[in-house]
């Protein structure tokens, strides 16, 4: 039973803000892409892995976060991720060759990144398990914040003090930010099972009752948690391959100047922060997985029309709104939907395994971009598995719905010995 005061829990949320700000720093990465470019001769494509790497790196660091929280604590642990991140990019200021970025701003930052997340997300969801889509959306939606501010910061820094100087300054900032969060936050004490209504959401997924807490090993016996995997591969891998290369995209696609091009990082920020906010609180209120379906074809709609219309100033950043918004709503719920399916107490461990589709998706949009030579039919690609991911969206069922809708079905089936 938690005993704490609400200001207490309130300091927490603030000190999980803080940090998750200073991790969404990372969404700013295309924002470096020409300078590295410009100042090493390397093609862009190969700068721009470094994203790609970064993200899988994140999302493998999730396996182990939860047994390392198990070991050290949630405030040792965050405050060590972030001075590991924050070395990482201060590193990356002296490399002069990508085999060295790749290691120092791809897999340093990224497992030190996703090390935080995914704890300080998961302990902030424990705090408040009736509000799991609104507190998620608080969380996941700093993280994008994050990315906004430092849209403007990191620019002005590469502007003033050159793209090598701004990873080393850009790397003290996080690191102090993330580990003065650390700082604030308390481990969320065990809560007694079922105690507790289920919220309105994990009703409306199709669960009638508390989700029973499954373990890592019990999950993985269930067919829901591949097709939640699925699912989530394809959420992600839209909105980070647009992440990667958006500017790149409005020069090339759109006619865009530059500076026009570079205002799309801008407005993912805006919109990813604006998808996590409103479409997490939302989730609290409505069925999470057909608000799911909904963002999944939107997506889809976005990326047909990227790969088909001649793109207009306008149309272009009206598919980037779309897609970003969608993803930063998508990112948000599916912490709310795991925990629907499996539990609370092993959320971290769980929703690990199902973060795996970020990662995985993360560096599939740049392999099917390398096989396939381009933007466009990358965007055919991935539309055409938004709109399964839609279709599979829409007939999911938690674990303990699925089997009671199974059950029924069996028992009104007429017996061999009925008249």
């Amino acid at each position: 039973m938690i005993t704490d005061t609400a200001s207490k829990r309130w300091l927490i949320v603030l000190g999980t803000v803080i940090m998750q700000m200073g991790l969404g720093t990372i969404y700013t990465w295309s924002l470096f892409n020409a300078h590295l470019v410009s100042k090493f001769g390397w093609e862009l494509s190969s700068v721009s892995i470094t994203f790609s790497i970064t993200s899988f790196a994140l999302a493998f660091a999730t396996l182990f976060a939860g047994k390392l929280q198990d070991r050290f604590g949630l405030r040792r642990l965050t405050a060590a991720a972030g001075i590991m991140l924050g070395l990482g990019l201060m590193l990356s200021s002296q490399a002069s060759s990508l085999p060295v970025f790749y290691l120092l701003a791809g897999v340093v930052v990224g497992y030190a990144d996703g090390t935080a997340y995914i704890t300080s997300l998961s302990n902030l969801m424990k705090w408040f398990p009736k509000n799991k889509g609104l507190i998620s959306g608080v969380s996941v939606g700093a993280y994008g914040t994050g990315s906004l501010i430092f849209k403007y910061i990191n620019g002005s820094l590469i502007e003033s003090a050159g793209v090598s100087n701004a990873f080393l300054y850009w790397g003290l900032i996080v690191m102090v930010m993330i580990v003065t969060g650390s700082l604030l936050v308390r481990e969320a004490p065990a809560a007694a099972p079922a105690t507790a209504a289920p919220a309105a959401g994990n009703r409306a997924s199709g669960a009638a009752v508390l989700p029973k807490d499954y373990t890592v090993k019990q999950m993985l016996r269930t067919k829901e948690a591949y097709l939640l995997f699925v699912i989530f591969f394809t959420a992600c891998m839209s909105g980070l391959y647009l992440i990667g290369i958006v500017k790149d995209i409005g020069v090339q696609l759109a006619g865009l100047d530059v500076a026009a091009a570079a205002n799309a990082v801008a407005m993912i920020a805006i919109f990813n922060t604006a998808g996590r906010l409103i479409l997490g609180a939302l989730s609290d209120k409505m069925n999470r997985l057909k608000l799911i379906s909904a963002t999944l074809a939107v997506t889809a709609i976005a990326m047909f029309t990227l790969s088909y219309a001649t793109l207009s100033y306008g149309l272009f950043f009206a598919c980037v709104a779309a897609i970003a918004f969608c993803f930063g709503g998508n990112i948000t719920i599916f912490p709310a939907i795991v925990s629907d399916f499996f539990g609370l107490k092993n959320h971290s461990k769980n929703y690990g395994i199902v973060y795996q589709g970020f990662g995985i998706g993360a560096l599939s949009g740049s392999f099917i971009a390398a096989f396939l030579g381009g933007f466009k039919p990358t965007f055919i690609i991935i539309g055409l598995l938004c709109v399964l991911a839609c279709l599979l969206a829409v007939s999911l069922k938690p674990p303990v719905a699925a089997r009671r809708t199974k059950a029924k079905g069996m028992s009104l089936k007429p017996s061999r010995h009925s008249a």
